[in-house]
């Protein structure tokens, strides 16, 4: 974060002057100029980044609602800040109250700075002086009398841009999350699962059971974020640590929403996980599903041991482990989900790039996912052995068709509902795929 002096300040003013001045002439429409109100020597950083795109949101989120879109975008990151120029087609009076009302939008507005100019170069002023950072007075009688340090300052800046950014981040994440547990439960068929045709081998749950389960779950993805970024600095697994205790309560809410039904207990677990990743993780890294899983494992690493210290075997997971040595979700946590970076991801990504539905890349891989993964609800259900034959028989199926089609997929459901077979540890591996690819396609756009 390079530190900038004034000769270069003076000369980046100089040279967004003559542009503004070059796109009058060339449009002879108003112009809206943006950069951010940052004191001190350093103008941009990766913080700073962020707040500016946040900012650059508002704005064009604003003028598309207002039907208004640009004329001309034109943006600059350089050590001197960020800088957006706007040419826009509309009233230069109503351009300057919509930026006044994003600049008056909480904290974060303040370090807004939206110039707009009239097609004759006039800078139109705003009704009311921007008040200050620190002591809500006048901005400009602070800054006449140097009412703050520059310390002072920086300081606030920072703790609004991080306060802004955390909760941006953990918003969208949770959005990321939730949507992909709705794209996992509408993915039809799906062979004993709940989908948008039936209800799998389940009598008492349906569709509209998982989509009050997932919504009551988003508060519970948002503070996993938030827990990850609190605790990014420290050793991952105290993060784990951390996220226990709101694991428990999301189950007893999910459980409210559902009336007593346990329709995501897994994906508390699983999903759980990757958001307190996605927090301690810049955002930058989400978009990298090897990076992300890499963290998971850290923070679990050694959680399998649980499943041999425990003296009395009292869940599922331990008592499958004693008996058959399968470590389960925990397993796949410590490693880093190691079945979905090699079979559930590729499969739906590849089948969503060859044109394949929503359907029916999702329904493939979760069929690979179960035929690479022992699934725990599978051998609750049917046993151990019963488990072990339908992954054979997935995987010959697979063999010579990796995109079975609607019939086959209807043929398996039929078969699963038929021996009461639901495999629902791989339909929450399902849902982190479909996490796993939003991240990558919406945060490379």
């Amino acid at each position: 974060m390079p530190e900038v002096q004034l000769a270069q300040m003076l000369l980046a003013r100089e040279n967004r002057a003559l542009r503004q001045r070059e796109l009058l002439e060339r449009y002879g429409l108003p112009l809206i100029s943006f950069t951010m109100n940052i004191a001190g020597p350093v103008k941009n950083s990766p913080l700073i980044r962020r707040g500016f795109q946040m900012g650059r949101e508002a704005l064009l989120g604003e003028l598309k609602r207002s039907g208004i879109p640009p004329v001309l975008c034109e943006e600059l990151d350089a050590d001197t800040g960020c800088e957006g120029l706007y040419v826009v087609d509309a009233e230069a009076a109503s351009l300057k109250r919509l930026c006044c009302a994003i600049e008056e939008r909480g904290a974060l507005g303040r370090l807004f700075d939206f110039d707009v100019l009239t097609p004759d170069g006039k800078k139109l002023d705003r009704p009311a002086p921007r008040l200050c950072l620190i002591c809500a007075r006048p901005a400009k009688d602070c800054a006449r009398s140097r009412t703050h340090s520059v310390p002072e300052l920086q300081a606030r800046t920072r703790e609004i841009l991080r306060g802004a950014v955390d909760r941006r981040d953990a918003e969208d994440a949770a959005v990321y999350v939730v949507r992909a547990l709705l794209y996992e439960v509408a993915v039809t068929p799906k062979p004993g699962l709940v989908d948008r045709l039936n209800s799998g081998s389940h009598r008492d749950m349906d569709m509209y059971s998982f989509l009050a389960s997932a919504a009551s779950l988003y508060p519970y993805f948002a503070e996993c974020v938030k827990i990850g970024r609190e605790t990014a600095d420290r050793p991952a697994p105290e993060t784990f640590a951390a996220l226990r205790c709101p694991g428990k309560l999301a189950e007893a809410g999910m459980l409210r929403a559902t009336g007593g039904v346990n329709t995501h207990k897994g994906a508390i677990f699983t999903l759980g996980l990757l958001c307190g990743a996605m927090g301690r993780l810049d955002r930058e890294k989400w978009r990298k599903p090897e990076t992300l899983l890499a963290e998971v494992a850290a923070m679990t690493a050694g959680v399998e041991k649980e499943l041999e210290a425990a003296e009395i075997a009292q869940t599922a997971g331990e008592r499958f482990y004693r008996r058959y040595g399968v470590t389960g979700v925990r397993g796949q946590a410590a490693a880093g989900f190691p079945t979905v970076l090699q079979y559930g991801l590729p499969v739906l990504k590849n089948g969503l790039a060859a044109g394949k539905t929503q359907d029916e890349a999702g329904a493939a891989a979760l069929l690979h996912l179960l035929a690479h993964t022992p699934d725990t609800n599978m051998i609750a259900r049917g046993g151990y052995e019963k488990a072990a034959e339908k992954q054979k028989e997935l995987q010959t199926l697979l063999a010579g068709t990796p995109y079975p089609d609607r019939a086959a997929l209807e043929a398996l459901d039929r078969d699963y509902i038929a021996e009461n077979l639901s495999p629902g540890g791989s339909a929450d591996l399902l849902a982190l795929c479909w996490l796993l690819w939003f991240l990558k396609k919406e945060e490379d756009t």
